[in-house]
């Protein structure tokens, strides 16, 4: 590297942080969460997803599928003064840990938190009944977020115990 380079990567730096800084607009803030009730209208949400089961009785993590049906039971939730629900959510997953496949039951309260208008957030306590060499019921809790295309989809994550979870909701 030059002398002349090298004095002049400080200033090409400093122009262009200059250049991003003043050429960025002013961010305005999305205060979807503080109207309560400004959130998709909906019956019932349907989740198809993938998801990753975590080692739970002896076995490698399995992949898998399954899917997720979330009636809201409360529309203003617990909470009034802010964008909150609160849904029964229900479902199936089938995972394939090793050579074996397992088939869960998950049911959780679903509470809904509608942070920005293509944001939400969710906590899901519940439990899962399954079965994988016999029939159990396991503690569960989720959190999660989805990221709203629109009114009617939404990309949806979840992680937690026992599974990890990625797919899709329609309303």
């Amino acid at each position: 590297m030059t002398a002349r380079m090298t004095r002049l990567a400080p200033l090409s730096l400093a122009f262009a942080f200059a250049f991003a800084t003043a050429s960025t607009s002013v961010a305005r803030a999305d205060d979807t969460i503080k109207h309560p009730g400004d959130h998709p209208s909906y019956v019932v949400e349907i989740e198809p997803h993938l998801l990753v089961g975590f080692d739970r009785f002896g076995d490698a993590a399995g992949f898998g599928v399954g899917g997720r049906f979330s009636i809201p039971i409360v529309d203003n939730g617990f909470v009034k003064t802010i964008n909150n629900n609160v849904a029964i959510s229900f479902g199936a997953d089938v995972l394939f840990p090793g050579n074996s496949a397992a088939l869960d039951l998950p049911v959780a309260m679903q509470w809904n938190f509608f942070v920005h208008s293509k944001w939400s957030v969710f906590g899901e306590p519940g439990l899962v009944v399954g079965t994988h060499r016999d029939l159990h019921a396991l503690p569960a809790l989720w959190a999660g977020a989805r990221y709203h295309f629109n009114q009617h989809v939404a990309l949806t994550m979840r992680i937690g115990y026992p599974t990890f979870s990625i797919g899709l909701s329609f309303w």
